[in-house]
């Protein structure tokens, strides 16, 4: 029994070293460092504790300060890889030597390879190469002070398994990259969706804009945070309750998306006709049905489909046959949802789609995919629908985004990537701007200088991506706030040196925020950084 205790103490201890050296989650498994640059690698031990770490069959020593923190920079190397490296007992395998990106900004950055495979799906499908990399920073935002580390993520693969996820534009940026100079890419990708450029820059550089420091104060206080997301939630989760408790599709004996309901006396609208939705003055919120009976053919009977309802504002609930197949729970993704085997027949088939509106005008967005797939053939859903309201409500309550809020971001999602190298950051963000768009530049320029103090990099090449075009041609206001907005990104471009603006107007859809390009995109990019690497 003694020598059992002795042995477990002995393997306690061993575990307890094994742990005692800490890296940042950056540094794991499959990363990748950029190339022809110093290597810093830093961590966490215990207080003055020494242990060497391997790279290369050079091994050099290291000691944690009083505090515990590590941090030592080894000689750059030149592109290859796959290396592993030792640090005390912590292992990092199949790392690559190469050119590592930053890529930041809001929601057309974030956007992932699964959303423009309406495109692209062929060219995606054929495509994987271990030599570019994606790691995605993990969402998180602190209000009080700049990060040393984030939450635990990976460096993924370019496979099959794994592509999805990966950021469109940075996908297709790093496949014209490596097929021009073979070496191997990572992407760090720090976005967030509907984020504005103030929540991505530190205390120190919005100094020249109190307004904004001001806001940050609002929120630092986490009780009153908490107290805001409680109050949120019970606000929405009676809007929700009542909405479903009074509205007549979802209550008695046939249900509205029964294909047993006699919808005869329903009215007919176009599906993106303007006479539904509003009292003929004002927006209508809350739900409201619309049904469709469509003829299916023989063959179809039985099999998996696919329906597409293009894009809704803002909420959907989608039945066939009585079958709920999909929803989506905001406007901007693309509705496609599998039909399983089985759910259609021959002969008529019945399609209902609950839609919410928060409060604005709801509406089919048009020239969208509207129809049913099954293999290589379909049928329109276009045309004339049986619309009824369900249950009217006034506007949804709206909802706080801490991650808007400035500073909170370079706190939690850069600031800790500070010992990291990059070749260069790639920047698209402004569509939440575009309405104080004045500052824009001077806020932009702001955060260039900001992240080359933060890595200690003043020539940091910056790509910024202008914004793509949008909005109907109707909407003579708003485009020409774009083009204002466009018109600043450029002076940011041109008063920051290494900065660079890419084109990127004629990419855009009048009727989608989130533009499907992201391929000639990325070449413009990557055709820029080329340039760039050539003349130096």
């Amino acid at each position: 029994m003694k020598k059992f205790a002795i042995i477990s103490l002995l393997a306690l201890l061993c575990i307890q070293a094994a742990g005692a050296v800490r890296l940042p989650s950056v540094l794991c498994d499959g990363m990748v460092i950029q190339r022809n640059k110093p290597i810093c690698i830093w961590g966490w031990a215990d207080s003055h504790e020494s242990f060497s770490l391997c790279w290369q069959g050079a091994s050099h020593q290291v000691a944690a300060d009083e505090n515990g923190r590590w941090e030592i920079t080894l000689p750059a190397a030149e592109a290859g890889g796959p290396y592993t490296m030792t640090v005390g007992d912590v292992q990092i395998n199949d790392i690559l030597v190469g050119d590592v990106f930053l890529c930041s900004g809001q929601s057309n950055m974030e956007l992932p390879v699964r959303r423009v495979t309406d495109m692209f799906a062929d060219e995606i499908a054929s495509y994987e190469n271990n030599a570019i990399r994606h790691y995605i920073v993990p969402k998180v935002f602190d209000f009080n002070n700049p990060q040393d580390d984030t939450p635990a993520a990976s460096w993924k693969l370019c496979t099959q398994n794994n592509v999805m996820e990966f950021s469109a534009l940075a996908y297709f940026f790093a496949k014209e990259i490596y097929s021009h100079t073979g070496v191997p890419v990572g992407l760090v990708n720090a976005s967030w969706g509907g984020t504005p450029v103030e929540a991505w820059m530190s205390e120190e550089a919005l100094k020249p804009f109190p307004k904004h420091l001001n806001e940050k104060r609002i929120y630092e206080d986490e009780a009153y945070r908490e107290m805001i997301k409680k109050l949120e939630g019970q606000a929405f989760h009676r809007w929700n309750t009542t909405l479903d408790n009074g509205d007549p599709g979802l209550s008695g004996s046939i249900r509205w998306y029964s294909p047993l309901l006699d919808d005869s006396d329903w009215t007919e609208v176009g599906l993106f006709s303007k006479n539904w939705g509003n009292d003929g003055l004002n927006p209508v919120g809350g739900s409201h049905w619309f049904r469709k009976e469509v003829e299916v053919p023989a063959e179809w009977e039985g099999k998996e489909a696919i329906i597409r309802m293009g894009c809704i504002v803002d909420a959907d609930s989608v039945y066939v046959n009585g079958h709920l197949v999909g929803n989506t729970t905001y406007q901007y993704p693309p509705r496609k949802y599998n039909i399983p085997a089985g759910v259609l027949k021959a002969g008529k088939n019945n399609i209902t789609v609950r839609v919410i509106s928060n409060g604005g005008q709801p509406s089919f967005v048009p020239e969208k995919p509207y129809k049913l797939i099954c293999g290589n053939k379909e049928i329109s859903l276009e045309g004339t629908w049986k619309y009824r309201q369900g249950a009217p409500m006034p506007p949804a309550p709206s909802m706080m985004f801490f991650c808007y809020k400035p500073v909170c971001l370079y706190n939690a999602m850069i600031h800790p990537l500070k010992n990291l190298s990059f070749s260069g950051a790639i920047w698209y963000q402004g569509e939440s701007n575009v309405e104080r768009r004045n500052e824009y530049a001077d806020l932009l320029c702001g955060m260039i200088d900001d992240w080359r103090r933060t890595f200690d990099d003043p020539d940091l090449p910056f790509y910024i991506v202008e914004l793509a075009d949008f909005l109907h041609e109707d909407d003579i206001q708003g485009r020409r706030a774009w083009e204002e907005m466009r018109a600043e990104q450029k002076k940011a471009a041109e008063r920051s040196t290494d900065a660079i603006l890419i084109p990127n107007k004629d990419l855009g859809e009048w009727n989608d925020i989130h533009p499907l390009d992201k391929k000639t995109l990325g070449r413009r990019v990557a055709e820029e950084v080329l340039k760039k690497n050539k003349r130096n």
